[in-house]
């Protein structure tokens, strides 16, 4: 049975979508069979895979809206193994057509579980919010990994963040589990930097990764190629943080 991970935080800038399709696109380098669900209404992770938003019929949005069957909306990507159901612009408006839907809330879930028999691991890329579709995805998650950028706000928000998790496991989503934090966007030659791995580690402990992505050049520019950091440089610096990431949560995965 495959294992559903959100990537969420409502705040934005975090490096979300990065991790999401650099995240992605390792399991699948190793040997995971992957799909990546763009649940964020800017696409960006759609489009950083190279998915040309222009060519396709349907994306998360008609599914959540009961327009589309999920199996219509996967696409393929360059990377072996890697799917990905891509997001729209619409799906700005998906919130308030979903509100009047039965279930609501569990609409991700019906879409997704059937799908947990054909992969080892999805990806639902959060849009930064707390709306609807983040409540649909967590509820539709066996576990959430947050990102927290190195920066002097980072803590903010994260108390928000985890008491919806904690609503949602009351009432929606029993089996939720926190995956991890993961810290973004790390110099380690910034004191500020340090102080905040520190602090999140004296915080959360035992859930907060051993891996850390660092700040990166090559992470930055690969979407712009519709390249993961992978395929687009394997030996930078984004790339290596990823990967031992991907290795990380299938180690966890494995051993429970």
């Amino acid at each position: 049975m495959g294992k559903i991970i959100a990537l969420a935080n409502q705040k934005g800038g975090v490096g979300k979508t990065t991790t999401s399709m650099n995240l992605a696109a390792s399991l699948a380098t190793l040997e995971k069979k992957v799909l990546l669900i763009d649940a964020d209404p800017q696409a960006n992770a759609s489009s950083g895979l190279g998915v040309d938003l222009s060519k396709i019929d349907n994306s998360i949005y008609e599914c959540l809206v009961g327009q589309a069957g999920i199996k219509e909306a996967i696409y393929t990507t360059d990377i072996e193994r890697l799917d990905i159901v891509p997001s729209h612009i619409d799906l700005v408006g998906a919130e308030v057509e979903m509100l009047n839907l039965p279930n609501r809330e569990h609409i991700f879930k019906n879409l997704l579980s059937p799908l947990k028999t054909e992969y080892d691991y999805i990806l639902i890329d959060c849009s930064p919010s707390l709306g609807l579709i983040t409540v649909n995805a967590l509820t539709a998650a066996d576990s959430v990994v947050i990102p927290v950028q190195c920066e002097y706000f980072a803590l903010e928000g994260i108390s928000k963040l985890l008491n919806t998790i904690k609503i949602i496991k009351k009432k929606l989503n029993p089996e939720l589990e926190i995956e991890g934090f993961l810290l973004t966007m790390y110099d380690s030659r910034l004191r500020l930097a340090n102080q905040i791995y520190d602090e999140v580690k004296r915080h959360f402990q035992e859930l907060v990764f051993k891996t850390v992505i660092q700040r990166n050049v090559k992470l930055s520019e690969a979407p712009s190629h519709g390249l993961p950091a992978i395929l687009y440089d394997a030996d930078s610096t984004g790339a290596k943080n990823h990967l031992a990431l991907a290795k990380e949560i299938i180690n966890k995965t494995v051993n429970g």
